[in-house]
């Protein structure tokens, strides 16, 4: 028996170690970067940035092109694009790669992440994810899987990278919080965004967009004040509508969706609600910079609204 105890202590561990390495495995092919074959060729010092977040409900096909055609507005074509239910391997859209089709169609460099299934679901396929895109190259880019499961035991997920345009880098976030669980809970989700950025000098300018699913009044208070306490500030009043579904007797519309911008002043915002092939509609801002001398002193990016779009809100 003595030679026995050792043998049975070791055995479950090395299966630990074993299911642990099979884990961390599975949790790697959840996030996917690359660059399209042929890439768009933008400005090396812009003067104007524009940024877009767009919820775009796993579309694909005709109404996935129809995105790309947005996007790809020859005036004022994005540097930085945060997409949220992006499909990677999802049979409801043919199994076809999204993220890397939309980096194809805009000539970009792109990074995608996808929370880890349900532990009730791990046989089935992987859930939907966010996406960042630009012509300019992305790197430390970072998978958040946010604090809290939701319905089901289903987690969501934000992604962060770094963007460097002219002679800035900013740290740019694409995130998609849960819905139903409380709201205490949904703030300390997009808590674990802003912790992420604390480990970035406090003078990086960084951008947090996406869908924070702020349906509920209370909510939108408790968002507005933790992102203007860490520094930040939204052109985006909070009683917009960003969201729209068609019912019955009325129509759902929501405040969902939002960017926030710390180190750039956003005087102006854009929503586009004639794409109407999601159930949200994409948000959008354009931020100047300042003459190349005065950009060399490290002076802030300043922004404008700029209305290139029919449909357009302001």
């Amino acid at each position: 028996m003595r030679t026995l105890g050792p043998i049975l202590f070791i055995v479950p561990f090395s299966l630990l170690l074993s299911v642990t390495a099979q884990e961390r495995a599975a949790e790697s092919k959840l996030l996917e970067s690359g660059q399209a074959t042929r890439l768009a060729n933008p400005a090396a010092a812009p003067t104007e940035i524009k940024i877009v977040s767009y919820n775009i409900r796993w579309r694909s096909g005709k109404e996935l092109q129809q995105i790309i055609d947005w996007l790809k507005d020859k005036k004022e074509r994005p540097s930085i694009i945060a997409l949220q239910e992006v499909d990677r391997a999802k049979k409801r859209t043919g199994h076809v790669n999204h993220a890397r089709t939309l980096a194809e169609g805009l000539g970009m460099y792109y990074a995608w992440a996808a929370p880890p299934a349900p532990q009730s679901r791990k046989a089935s396929e992987e859930e939907t994810g966010v996406e960042l895109l630009s012509p300019y190259p992305l790197t430390d880019i970072t998978r958040i899987v946010l604090p809290h499961k939701g319905p089901g035991g289903r987690w969501r997920v934000a992604l962060g990278a770094t963007v460097k345009i002219g002679g800035t880098s900013l740290r740019v976030y694409s995130v998609h919080a849960e819905t139903r669980i409380p709201v205490a809970l949904k703030i300390e989700q997009l808590g674990a965004v802003l912790a992420d950025l604390a480990r970035y000098p406090a003078s990086t300018p960084a951008i947090v967009m996406g869908d924070f699913n702020s349906w509920e009044p209370m909510t939108i208070s408790r968002i507005r004040k933790l992102f203007s306490n860490a520094g930040f500030a939204t052109p985006f009043p909070d009683d917009e509508p960003t969201f729209k579904r068609n019912a019955i007797v009325f129509d759902l519309e929501l405040k969902l969706d939002w960017i926030w911008l710390r180190g750039l002043p956003a005087p102006g915002y854009g929503i586009d609600r004639s794409l109407t092939v999601s159930d949200h509609f994409p948000l959008w801002t354009v931020v100047e910079s300042k003459n190349q001398e005065r950009a060399s002193s490290h002076d802030p990016l300043l922004c404008r609204v700029s209305a290139t779009h029919p449909g357009l809100s302001r």
